[in-house]
């Protein structure tokens, strides 16, 4: 269940994330408010997960899959132009990912 908080924080990070993009600067109400409701349920999960693994297992992970998901959002919602050699380290980055959970022991 551990590995499930942590996953579903990381993917409301990449919610807060692109809805905070949405919302223009605070400056759109109903997606501002989606922002502060995505921050809460990613830390919560996060918080459920840190109960049982260690700081230096979930943070990076957390942090990971927020930031390739959202290069992911942001290639197919606005269009964002990633550069050939930066597939490279976001491949990198999702190695990175698996290693930690592979070796972890968790």
């Amino acid at each position: 269940m551990t590995w499930f908080y942590l996953i579903l924080a990381g993917l409301f990070e990449v919610a807060w994330a692109t809805t905070m993009k949405m919302s223009q600067g605070f400056s759109n109400f109903r997606f501002s408010l989606l922002t502060v409701v995505g921050m809460i349920a990613s830390f919560t999960f996060l918080a459920f997960a840190l109960k049982k693994m260690p700081l230096g297992i979930a943070y990076p992970i957390w942090t990971g899959v927020g930031a390739v998901g959202s290069i992911i959002i942001g290639i197919i919602l606005f269009k964002d132009k990633v550069p050939t050699m930066t597939w490279l380290f976001i491949g990198l980055l999702i190695i990175g990912i698996i290693g930690i959970k592979v070796t972890s022991g968790h």
